[in-house]
């Protein structure tokens, strides 16, 4: 005989660090592989002050390094910010911003100000 164990679903999420924000634009992923730079085009689809969800036809790997570039809405300015690839569903990638250099917190508060002018988060 043996025990099966179910484990009910209930409508609770864990609470998240940042709000996230839904949107669609077009990101660059610039991975270096093996001492050769290769930059892919991508779609990011949400986005917060810790990080971005984005769908790219390329094999990244958890834990990976690597830079997106992209142009808020509203906004002309690119922006460029060192990832680690956290987590990867196929093509779908969570990517973490990093913040270990000025640059990165320079980036990273750049996309602070863009999320203040988008709106409403995710609920």
């Amino acid at each position: 005989m043996s025990t099966e164990v179910i484990i009910a679903e209930t409508a609770f999420h864990p609470s998240r660090r940042w709000p996230r924000y839904r949107l669609d634009l077009p990101v660059r992923v610039i991975a270096d592989k093996r001492g050769k730079t290769s930059i892919v085009q991508a779609r990011g689809n949400e986005l917060n002050e810790g990080g971005l969800a984005i769908f790219a036809g390329t094999e990244l790997h958890e834990g990976e390094e690597i830079a997106v570039e992209f142009t808020p809405p509203y906004s002309g300015t690119p922006i460029r910010v060192r990832c680690t690839v956290r987590d990867r569903k196929g093509y779908m990638y969570g990517l973490e911003f990093l913040t270990s250099t000025i640059e990165d917190h320079e980036s990273v508060e750049q996309i602070r100000f863009v999320l203040r002018g988008l709106g409403s988060p995710i609920k």
